[in-house]
């Protein structure tokens, strides 16, 4: 039997932004993100109350038949930021920067702002302390950015592999402070992506700005999951990542049983984690 059906309690009811994120993180209240790249999932998402879309680069392997996020361009990104956006007026919209177009400031100025033109409300690139002035320079000019660190896809020849990330002292020691120069830099949300949970909960509680676990533990302000991975449509899906799609019968209620599991603390759950 399908889980239900998308309500006018269920839809959002106004715009999500930043200040929106930032109150529900001191109140407690856990919010959704969902990675997607299309009008029709987008508009399916608004009306689920999935409140933060990220347009991630990871449709270069959901979408495009790449084994990597490493090709994606800058003119597929905008094409997908441009369709979500079209689909959505509600939710708060994520556009990744794609691999090397944000390696030095002015470059990061210019791609940052063709994403943002293309109907984006934030921009999120990967890395940390080296990222860290080119974070402050965007805030400072009026562009939102969203962190990510741990298992850094754009990163993954240099790490060996999608592996999790901050396993030993000396690392977990590193990310805890790449997290706070973020913070410190003016970043507004950061994914925290294959952490071990207890290193995620600790960094949650040392940054003013809201986390997005993936793969990272109950405990972060927020969940992200691909919409591909919550529908069952990936073959070989990673430990992280849940097919709701089994539970609740339908699409729209594939989308609501996450929202739903994640706002009540069920989803994730240990087999979903990382020690």
């Amino acid at each position: 039997m399908p889980y239900g059906k998308p309500t006018e309690e269920s839809a959002l009811a106004k715009p999500i932004t930043v200040n929106t994120l930032r109150k529900m993180k001191a109140s407690g209240d856990k919010f959704v993100t969902v990675a997607l790249y299309d009008a029709p999932m987008a508009a399916m998402a608004q009306r689920c109350g999935v409140q933060v879309l990220l347009v991630g680069d990871s449709l270069g392997m959901t979408v495009l038949g790449y084994d990597s996020t490493i090709p994606v361009t800058m003119e597929q990104m905008i094409y997908h930021v441009e369709a979500v956006r079209r689909g959505n007026s509600k939710s708060l919209i994520m556009g990744d920067m794609p691999f090397m177009s944000y390696a030095t400031t002015e470059r990061a100025f210019t791609n940052a702002t063709r994403i943002m033109q293309a109907g984006a409300h934030m921009v999120k690139l990967e890395g940390g302390e080296w990222v860290a002035d080119t974070v402050h320079k965007l805030t400072e000019r009026g562009i939102p950015v969203c962190g990510h660190l741990g298992l850094t896809p754009q990163s993954v020849n240099k790490l060996g592999g999608y592996r999790v990330q901050g396993r030993d002292a000396g690392a977990a020691k590193v990310m805890l402070r790449d997290a706070k120069l973020l913070d410190e830099a003016g970043a507004d949300l950061l994914v925290l992506e294959c952490v071990p949970s207890a290193l995620a909960q600790e960094i949650t509680a040392a940054v003013s700005m809201p986390t997005i676990g993936i793969g990272a533990g109950k405990d972060t302000d927020a969940q992200v999951l691909v919409i591909n991975d919550i529908l069952g449509l990936t073959e070989h899906p990673p430990k992280f990542s849940k097919n709701f799609l089994l539970e609740a019968g339908d699409i729209p209620g594939s989308l609501l049983k996450y929202a739903d599991d994640v706002k009540n603390g069920i989803f994730p759950a240990g087999e979903h984690s990382f020690d």
